[in-house]
Order: C-alpha cells, then sequence, then structure tokens
C-alpha cells in the first residue's frame, strides 16, 4: 500500500497541507507501527475547507436531481471498481478484520447508490385550505453540512451521512477520526475522479480539539453530524446550539441482548457472540450486555465462554475473527474496565492475555458473570470485546434491567414467542430493536438512539430530513 509521502487535506479538489506544514501519525494498531504523517488541520484550514463548499454549493444544489444522482452513482461505481484498495486500507488504519473491511466498503457503495436513488424523491406535498389558494411545501437543501465521523468504521460512516446530504443538494466538510484519516482522504481524489465537482466533497484531518471544535463551531456550516462519545457530544451540541444549527448526535449504548429460555440456544449464543466480539466491541450497538433467564444463564454462558476461548485475534490483514483495539488508549481503557469489574467482585471468564499477540492493541474477548446493575461494566460503555451477563426471572424484570441505563440505542430480543417478542420491543427504552438476529436490518432501516444515545436518525428515508429544511409556500389565487 503507497503510504510514504504526507497524506494531505482534501480541499477545492485537491491535497494541500495544513496551513504551516503541522501533520500527526497515524498508527496501525495491528502493528503499532506508523502508516503515515496526515495533514493536522486547524481553523484556517477549516475556514477554507468551509468556503470551498460555500462556492461550490450553488452549482451542486442546482443540478437537475436525476444529474446529481447521476454524479453520486458515478462516486459509487468509481469505489466498487476499487474496493479491494480501500478495504486494505482501512484494515490498515483500524486494524479490523479484512472481511468486515470488505463488507463495509461494499455496505459505503451500497449507501451511495441507495441515495442517489432518493435525489429526485425528495417530495414536498399540497395542504388543501379551499378554494383560491394553493398550498404546498418544499424540502431545500441546508447549504453546507459539517461531518464528524467516528474511527470505529470510517469510510462506511463518511458515507451514511454524505450520502443522503449530497442526494438533497448539500456539499460537505468532513473531519475523519485522527486515528484513521486515511479513507476519508483517498476517497476524495476518487471523488474528483469519478466526477464529482470540485468542493463538494472537503476533508480536513486533525484533532478533535482543534479541526473538530472549529468545525461544529464554524458559522459558515448549516448542520453538522456527529458520531462520539456522549461527552464529546455535548460539547458539539453546545458550539451548535450558539449558532442555532440542527445537530444529528450519535452517542453510543449499552445495548442489552434479552434471551428467553425458549429461544434456539445454539442460534443464541452465536448470534450474543456476534453483537460483542465483531469489530472488537467497537460499534456503537454493539450489544454489551447480556439479559438472560435464570434458568438457562449457566448453560447459555458455557457456550459463550467456549465461543471466546475459539476466537482467533490476530493483526487485521490475515482476516482472523478478531482484530485489535483502535488504539494504545483504548487498550489502557477497557483493560482499566477488566480491571474495575474484578475489583467489584465480578469473575471474568474467557481467555488470558497470553491469548492474543503481544505487539498491537489487543484484548481477548472477555465474559464477566455475577455482574450487579450497579458495576461499572453494567453501566459504562467499554467499546470493547467485554459481555456482562446478568440474570432475570420474569419479563418484567427483563425489561426493568434493559432499561436500567442512561443509554439508549439498541436491544436485542431472543424468544420464540412472538407476543412475547412484540410486547419487549414496545416496552424497551430503544431506538432500534432486533429480534432473533442481531445486527440486523440495513441501509434503509432508520438508525438512531434514545436518552443520552443521541438525536436524531441516521440511515432509511428518515436521514434525507437531516439535511433539508421545509418551506411552506401559500398562494391566494385570482379568481
Amino acid at each position: 500500500m503507497d503510504l510514504p509521502s504526507p497524506q494531505l487535506a482534501w480541499i477545492d479538489g485537491q491535497p494541500l497541507p495544513a496551513p504551516g506544514g503541522a501533520t500527526f501519525a497515524t498508527v496501525d494498531p495491528s502493528t503499532e507501527e506508523v502508516l503515515a504523517e496526515v495533514a493536522r488541520c486547524g481553523e484556517e484550514a477549516v475556514d477554507t475547507a468551509v468556503a470551498g463548499a460555500r462556492r461550490a454549493f450553488p452549482g451542486w444544489r442546482d443540478l437537475a436531481p436525476p444529474e446529481r444522482a447521476g454524479r453520486i452513482r458515478a462516486v459509487a461505481r468509481a469505489l466498487a471498481g476499487r474496493a479491494e484498495e480501500f478495504a486494505r486500507l482501512e484494515t490498515l488504519d483500524t486494524g479490523k478484520p479484512l472481511s468486515l473491511a470488505r463488507s463495509e466498503v461494499d455496505g459505503t457503495v451500497r449507501y451511495l447508490d441507495y441515495y442517489a436513488g432518493l435525489a429526485d424523491k425528495i417530495h414536498g406535498e399540497s395542504i388543501p385550505l379551499g378554494p383560491g389558494y394553493l398550498n404546498y411545501t418544499v424540502h431545500e437543501p441546508v447549504g453546507v453540512t459539517g461531518h464528524i465521523v467516528p474511527w470505529n468504521a470510517p469510510l462506511n460512516m463518511v458515507g451514511r451521512s454524505l450520502g443522503p446530504a449530497l442526494a438533497a443538494g448539500n456539499t460537505a466538510v468532513v473531519k475523519p477520526a485522527e486515528q484513521t484519516p486515511l479513507t476519508a482522504l483517498r476517497f476524495g481524489a476518487l471523488c474528483r475522479e469519478a466526477g464529482l465537482p470540485d468542493g463538494v466533497y472537503q476533508v480536513v484531518p486533525g484533532f478533535g480539539t482543534e479541526a473538530g471544535a472549529a468545525l461544529a463551531a464554524h458559522p459558515g456550516i448549516d448542520s453538522l453530524t456527529f458520531t462520539g462519545s456522549v461527552a464529546t457530544g455535548r460539547a458539539v451540541a453546545r458550539a451548535c446550539a450558539d449558532r442555532i444549527r440542527p445537530v444529528v448526535l450519535e452517542l453510543g449504548g449499552k445495548s442489552p441482548q434479552l434471551v428467553f429460555a425458549d429461544a434456539d440456544f445454539d442460534t443464541v449464543a452465536a448470534e450474543v457472540a456476534k453483537g460483542i466480539f465483531t469489530n472488537t466491541g467497537q460499534f456503537c450497538d454493539a450489544g454489551s450486555r447480556l439479559l438472560v433467564e435464570e434458568s438457562v444463564r449457566e448453560a447459555l454462558v458455557e457456550r459463550l465462554v467456549a465461543r471466546a476461548h475459539a476466537v482467533d485475534c490476530g493483526p487485521g490483514g490475515d482476516d482472523p475473527d478478531m482484530g485489535p483495539l483502535i488504539s494504545a488508549e483504548q487498550r489502557d481503557r477497557v483493560r482499566g474496565f477488566l480491571a474495575r469489574g474484578e475489583a467489584e467482585g465480578a469473575r471474568r471468564l474467557g481467555p488470558g492475555p497470553e491469548s492474543v499477540p503481544r505487539r498491537g492493541y489487543f484484548v481477548p474477548p472477555t465474559v464477566f458473570t455475577g455482574v450487579r446493575p450497579d458495576m461499572a461494566i453494567a453501566r459504562e460503555e467499554i467499546f470493547g470485546p467485554v459481555l456482562c451477563v446478568q440474570g432475570f426471572r420474569d419479563e418484567a424484570e427483563a425489561i426493568a434491567l434493559a432499561n436500567d441505563t442512561s443509554y439508549g440505542l439498541a436491544a436485542g430480543i431472543h424468544t420464540r414467542d412472538i407476543d412475547r417478542a412484540h410486547r419487549l420491543a414496545a416496552a424497551l427504552e430503544a431506538g432500534y430493536v432486533m429480534i432473533n438476529e442481531y445486527f440486523t436490518g440495513g441501509i434503509g432501516s432508520p438508525f438512531g438512539g434514545w436518552k443520552e444515545s443521541g438525536i436524531g436518525h441516521e440511515r432509511g428515508l428518515e436521514a434525507v430530513h437531516n439535511y433539508t429544511r421545509l418551506k411552506n409556500v401559500v398562494v391566494r389565487v385570482a379568481r
């Protein structure tokens, strides 16, 4: 993979260094080796990028929707043609298994295709006022959209919010996570090659406290989409509130998987393990809490511990079952939770530290039993391959345990009783509920959380509304 030269910001259709030439290193989490130096952008670079996006906005907005759709589809086809290149780059930058990176690049292509298909279907409506009046609504693009994307699925998260923003006629300034800037930057060059007008897609790599904060507070953006921690989400929301700008926040979760005694246990064990060990547990909707009916708790835990021991951990390029965590900081944070869980009295099961490579930011898959609701491991988002098991006796207790959290992003229900499944789906305080399969749904399924998990929805038709503003026009018709 050709990465020796500095990776520059992407502004107005060309690679540019940060003012002053400042850079930072991006590291391969599998090897702890520096992959490349990257432009370290701050306020000045963000100003330049926003100004470029503002200049590009009228031309992009005024394209006929079918033509705009065609430009987005061209980008999708270009990415599909270079999918392996982008997947391998994503694996280098994130450490995730190559097969997962391939799936996420394919998902990015599908986001672009899906929203290209919506570009000429963003309809208003007419409202009857009676004879002599015409009353109608129009959905117009907001203008320049800001996108602060996370490191757990970098290119896929760009596609998830960029697709609807561009389809609605907006231009975009993207601030990728400092840990994983490479695919967002390379995507800029691909967009230009595919015929996307200069300035429609801008990328300002850098740190959250510098480039991210400058973008969130910039007076020239008209909306902001952010995925990340609750603490940073609050700061982003405050910055947008000062400018009276709409914001979409996806802030994580502590998502429960509820398992009843009538469930198919071989299937359940696979789904629960998938929900917490995929991407090394680094998904906002990871099923990190297992709530299981007491009569079958021990049997299910036994199956899950066996699965944890069977997980192959290694460098992402080798395509193992599970790769490293994203950084030394995140590895140490997860290790801290493991130690805290044991100190608070939970029992740690699964393979030990000797089961994972010594080099790289690896943590073995872990199952905790004897977990009480007040423990830190039961309440705080760990963002690692750590499953916390609690038992329940009946539906009422299961619901109470599931809802006893400040988060409300996702939940899984495993049961053969369809009535029970729907009762629980209605009772759970979560924006995304999955029944008998975890990580199910797709790009057409609205995704967003309740409570401290965020504001607004991404994916599906709902996401387009994040990037439009409604105008009502009322005409008195002469008679």
